[in-house]
């Protein structure tokens, strides 16, 4: 089974930035595609950004320019740097990774229990 635990959240101001990681644990055979999505209140959860094994990125519209998503495949982290954050940025954020593990037959999306980013005055 694969494990990902997110950290890195907490409350900013308007404007602030903050810097999530989720690190990937567990037997895993190989990771492709990984990122962040986040679930606000009212709303369905929703894709923020991913980043492919190769490090090819795709953002939600209303985070690009903000937010710059990357990763270390070496001990298998995505991390989510997000600036001029705002008030509508409030949401659990979550990771998610596409991975094979050994006796798999195919890759399976895994996901962190989240982590609460709150950005308020």
């Amino acid at each position: 089974q694969v494990q990902l635990v997110e950290s890195g959240g907490g409350l900013v101001q308007p404007g602030g930035s903050l810097r999530l990681s989720c690190a990937a644990s567990g037997s895993i055979f190989s990771i492709n595609a990984m990122g962040w999505y986040r679930r606000a209140p009212g709303k369905q959860r929703e894709l923020v950004a991913t980043i492919t094994s190769g490090g090819t990125t795709n953002y939600a519209d209303s985070v690009k320019g903000r937010f710059t998503v990357s990763r270390d495949n070496a001990k298998n982290t995505v991390y989510l740097q997000m600036n001029s954050l705002k008030p509508e940025d409030t949401a659990v954020y979550y990771c998610n990774a596409n991975a094979l593990v050994p006796s798999g037959i195919r890759y399976m999306d895994y996901w962190g229990r989240g982590t609460q980013v709150t950005v308020s005055s």
